[in-house]
């Protein structure tokens, strides 16, 4: 081979190996290019699982507004989830529990009543108080009685309610007439609170002392009347999530919206207290 063939071999060769050199490079940035697309197109493997299914919540009677108000923005926010409640008197709501009643949340009235369900080992999580309560005296429409005072109610000749002692409404009632040292006998013991007004605003007693949110609920039907002593028997609420909750995700996330600031604007405009 003449020199003059030898060079024109050598540059061939170094024509084609620039020519594979570059479609090597341009197949590796196809190939990373290829593989950054896939991985943004790729659905987050962190996405929260959806929800569904139906819970059962034991809840206190005097939430029963608020609570049917967030059963219904969260059964929106989580379509095929379904909230059932069954409300009334906490002490029989936390002895239904302890006795095996399916359910996946309680909201009591007082920490006294959810110590019934702890005390047993009945809960999944620490009770976590979400709202207060207090108690207002509530009077016939217009306040015939002119009842101005927590005193005003042991009048003779007047139909008072009260609460059962065993329920919480009851428990700071007669807690804030201990304090007061005045002496009261009711013409009747209610459940729960919700029994209480009802004998108010079915005029069959002259005024009851339930709590300033069901005063609220009741709209016309009632009147309210604050009282100082109110101040020394205020009830905390404390929700958690029960032991053997038949649909726990569902439960958790309800109680999130519970405690939630969605959830707190609602309660507080129901009239409960923040915790």
């Amino acid at each position: 081979m003449t020199n003059r063939s030898a060079r024109r071999t050598r540059r061939r060769f170094q024509v084609a190996g620039v020519s594979i050199a570059a479609l090597l490079a341009l197949s590796a940035c196809s190939s990373s290019g290829d593989s950054s697309t896939t991985t943004k197109s790729d659905p987050s493997s962190s996405a929260s699982p959806k929800l569904s299914g139906s819970i059962t919540v034991f809840a206190a009677a005097s939430l029963k507004e608020s609570f049917t108000t967030l059963k219904a923005d969260f059964e929106k926010a989580h379509p095929g989830t379904t909230v059932d409640f069954s409300f009334g008197g906490s002490d029989a709501l936390a002895a239904q529990i302890t006795s095996g009643a399916p359910a996946d949340v309680f909201a009591a009235a007082s920490a006294k009543t959810m110590a019934i369900v702890t005390d047993k080992k009945d809960t999944a999580t620490t009770p976590a108080t979400f709202v207060r309560n207090q108690l207002e005296i509530a009077t016939l429409p217009g306040n015939p009685d002119k009842i101005s005072s927590l005193k005003d109610l042991t009048r003779s000749g007047l139909k008072v309610v009260l609460c059962d002692r065993t329920v919480p409404c009851g428990a700071a009632a007669q807690k804030a007439l201990d304090a007061s040292r005045l002496k009261l006998t009711p013409v009747s013991y209610e459940e729960d609170v919700k029994s209480a007004l009802n004998k108010v605003v079915l005029k069959e007693a002259d005024a009851a002392v339930v709590y300033k949110t069901d005063v609220k609920a009741a709209g016309s039907t009632v009147r309210g009347v604050e009282f100082p002593e109110s101040a020394s028997a205020v009830n905390d609420y404390p929700i958690a999530l029960l032991k053997n909750a038949p649909n726990p995700s569902v439960a958790k996330a309800f109680i999130a919206l519970v405690r939630s600031a969605e959830g707190q604007q609602v309660l507080n405009q129901a009239g409960f207290l923040k915790p």
